[in-house]
C-alpha cells in the first residue's frame, strides 16, 4: 500500500500538468480555417456605405472609427444606403467591458421596414453580461418573421474563445443563395443551409448595426436587466466590409465564395475550425431546444 501512494503521489504533478496543457489547447484558438476571405474584401468608409437610423447624438464618427453608445435616454443605430440580395457584410467590432447585463450590440441584416410583421432577418448579437461571465454571440435567421404573430427564431449561442471588449475582432455574415454562413475573424461558426424557400431568406435586405436596451430578454432570459449607473455603454466599429448583389445588380451577380476555388461551399479545414467552435463553445441550438415547436422549425 505504501509503494501505491507514492506511486499516485508521484504521479499528480504528472497528472496536473496533463490536465493544465489539455486546458490551454482547449482555449488556445481554433485551428485555421486556411482561408481568410476577409482579407480579399476591400474595406468602405462609413460615409460610403451607411447612415445614421436613429440616435444621432450617440453615434460619432472619427477616423474611420464609428463609436454608438446608449445611456438612459437613448441608443444608437445605423443602416446601410443599399438593400442586398446576397452578399458578404461584416465590420471589426470592440466591445463594452464590466456589467453589460441587457444590452446588445448587434450587426445584423432586415427587411423589417419593408415587411413589417413579416419579415426576414439574419442576426449577429452580442447579448450583454455581467462580470463574472463571458460575453454571448447570438445568430439567429428569421423568415417572413411573425406572419401568425409570433417570431420563429432560429437561435444558435456561443462563448467567444477570446476577450472581444480588450480588441477589435472581425464578424461576418456570407449570405449566399444556398446558404447562410457566420464566421469570426474567418473561423466559420455557424452553416445554416438553404433546405427549402420556406425556411430560407430571399427578400432583399439592409445591413444595421446597433446598440439598445433589451432588457427583457437579453440576459438570461431577463434575469439581470440593464443599469444605467453604468453608463453609457459604448459599441465600436471599424474595418466595415460590404461586397454584395444590390438590387440594381444585374441577376448574374454572385457573392463572394466562403473558400479557396475548387469547393462549393465550407473547405475541409475550414469545416473542422467550425466543428471546433461548435464542439467546445457552442452553448444553445435551437434545434436542440426540447421546449421549442418543432413544427416551427423543419430544417431541425
Amino acid at each position: 500500500m505504501p509503494s501505491l501512494l507514492s506511486s499516485f503521489f508521484h504521479m499528480v504533478p504528472l497528472l496536473s500538468l496533463l490536465f493544465s496543457f489539455v486546458v490551454h489547447c482547449t482555449n488556445a484558438g481554433p485551428p485555421s480555417p486556411g482561408y481568410y476571405l476577409s482579407s480579399k474584401i476591400s474595406p468602405v468608409s462609413f460615409d460610403q456605405g451607411f447612415r445614421n437610423l436613429w440616435g444621432p447624438q450617440h453615434q460619432k464618427l472619427d477616423q474611420g472609427l464609428l463609436t454608438i453608445w446608449l445611456d438612459s435616454s437613448s441608443g444608437s443605430g445605423f443602416k446601410s444606403l443599399h438593400s442586398y440580395r446576397s452578399g458578404y457584410f461584416g465590420a471589426a467590432i470592440k466591445l463594452h467591458p464590466g456589467y453589460t447585463a441587457g444590452v446588445i450590440t448587434s450587426l445584423y441584416l432586415s427587411n423589417n421596414q419593408d415587411y413589417p410583421g413579416n419579415h426576414d432577418e439574419i442576426d449577429i448579437e452580442f447579448l450583454g453580461t455581467t462580470p463574472d461571465k463571458p460575453y454571448v454571440l447570438q445568430t439567429n435567421v428569421y423568415i417572413r418573421g411573425s406572419g401568425d404573430g409570433k417570431i420563429i427564431g432560429r437561435e444558435m449561442r456561443f462563448h467567444l474563445w477570446f476577450d472581444p471588449t480588450k480588441d477589435f475582432h472581425n464578424y461576418a455574415i456570407l449570405w449566399k443563395p444556398t446558404e447562410i454562413i457566420f464566421l469570426v475573424d474567418d473561423v466559420p461558426i455557424r452553416r445554416y443551409p438553404r433546405k427549402s424557400d420556406a425556411t430560407f431568406p430571399s427578400r432583399p435586405m439592409y445591413v444595421y448595426g446597433s446598440i439598445w436596451d433589451a432588457s427583457s430578454w437579453a440576459t438570461e432570459d431577463g434575469k439581470y436587466k440593464a443599469d444605467y449607473k453604468y453608463q453609457p455603454f459604448i459599441g465600436r466599429y471599424r474595418n466595415f466590409k460590404l461586397q454584395g448583389c444590390n438590387t440594381q445588380a444585374s441577376t448574374s451577380c454572385q457573392p463572394p465564395s466562403i473558400s479557396p476555388s475548387g469547393y462549393s461551399s465550407l473547405s475541409p479545414q475550414q469545416f473542422s475550425a467550425l466543428q471546433w467552435v461548435q464542439n467546445n463553445y457552442l452553448v444553445y441550438n435551437y434545434c436542440h431546444d426540447p421546449r421549442r415547436d418543432h413544427t416551427q422549425i423543419p430544417e431541425c
